[in-house]
């Protein structure tokens, strides 16, 4: 059914007049009738140009008109609480990727930087080595070296052989520091591998936002969420990564361990100050606090974990050291220090360059 309204304006007065039209043959016209509803409206205070509103009004709440169905609101309108705290999250999101940033690129570069140190450390390490070899060697064969003129001198081999002696004493104390430093700076790197994560740090409603590498909210996980911190990578990569490269040093930190018990227990069968050193000794104060961060002893065993040579690990009767040993096998525990077996250099560089292109850095 359509509903036509029509005003007239006649010397002052308004008439209205409301026509309807229906579907079937016959039209009906009501002129007049809107005039009451029009003075009905003046009568109550509306504005006379509010008449054909009125009109309709009343019409539609006549018994006789078509009753009109309410308007349906869907979807329901979102709960202010949930709207409020999926924009709190997402601004605490917002103020901790940065943060986060930050932290990921300062813990990269730091071990970076603990691997060139690591790299000069082993061949300081590596010429101490050398040197007390030599040493040792010289030793031993003075008994049958060739002197000339000099094999008239009295006493002269037994002080060319104190000389020596000396020599490796020196390089010894040299070695034993630079294996020191070998063990402070891998104990560096797993610190560092362990601190990629970005925490809240006071209470998380300050408007002051800090952030620290150590937890001090129960329910903070540090990776905000699992949320990418620069194009792709969740934290948990990051911390994948680095573990990888940190197991490297720390494997082949333990066999320059086995090798620097060898090394030390040189010694002639005339000098009697060489002592005794096993794989249970503690090679300096406070190394084994050292190796447990790396986890490099067994507190069940009260010992420096053995090294791993493959399918079949070292025993404790195969770790004694010899006092006395051949050149070749000198020249092989020389070698095995160069060559660090336990690093694969290819894949350490594969992974500095992986994390670099992820954070948009160079990390050499």
């Amino acid at each position: 059914m359509k509903v036509k309204t029509v005003g007239e304006h006649t010397a002052g007065i308004w008439t209205w007049e409301r026509k309807t039209e229906r579907n079937w043959t016959g039209k009906s016209q009501i002129i007049g009738e809107d005039s009451l509803h029009r003075r009905a409206a003046i009568s109550s205070g509306l504005s006379p140009h509010s008449a054909p509103a009125a009109a309709l009004a009343m019409e539609f709440q006549s018994p006789s008109s078509d009753k009109l169905q309410p308007v349906k609101q869907y979807p329901p309108p979102a709960s202010p609480s949930s709207s409020s705290s999926t924009s709190s999250s997402a601004a605490n999101i917002r103020l901790w990727k940065p943060a986060a940033q930050r932290n990921l690129r300062n813990q990269w570069s730091k071990l970076a930087s603990l691997r060139r140190d690591w790299v000069s450390s082993s061949s300081t390490a590596r010429s101490h080595a050398t040197s007390l070899v030599n040493s040792y060697l010289s030793q031993m064969y003075m008994s049958s070296m060739e002197l000339g003129v000099l094999s008239d001198m009295p006493g002269i081999r037994k002080k060319a052989s104190l000389k020596l002696f000396k020599q490796q004493e020196l390089q010894r104390n040299n070695l034993l520091a630079s294996y020191k430093d070998l063990v402070d700076i891998v104990t560096r790197m797993v610190y560092t591998s362990k601190s990629m994560r970005c925490y809240v740090k006071g209470m998380s409603n300050s408007p002051l936002s800090q952030f620290s590498i150590s937890a001090e909210i129960q329910d903070d996980s540090g990776d905000g969420g699992g949320v990418s911190v620069f194009s792709f990578w969740p934290i948990s990569q990051y911390e994948l990564l680095a573990k990888e490269l940190v197991e490297m040093f720390v494997s082949e930190l333990n066999l320059k361990r086995l090798l620097l018990m060898e090394l030390l227990s040189l010694g002639h069968e005339n000098v009697s100050e060489i002592s005794d050193l096993n794989w249970s000794d503690e090679f300096y104060p406070g190394e084994f606090d050292y190796l447990a961060i790396c986890n490099l002893y067994s507190d069940k065993d009260s010992q420096p974990v053995l090294p791993s040579f493959g399918k079949c690990n070292a025993e404790i009767g195969s770790l004694q050291p010899q006092h006395k040993q051949d050149r070749d096998v000198l020249q092989v525990y020389l070698t095995t220090w160069i060559a660090e077996v336990n690093i694969e250099r290819s894949r350490v560089d594969d992974i500095l360059s992986l994390v670099g292109a992820e954070m948009c850095v160079t990390i050499t």
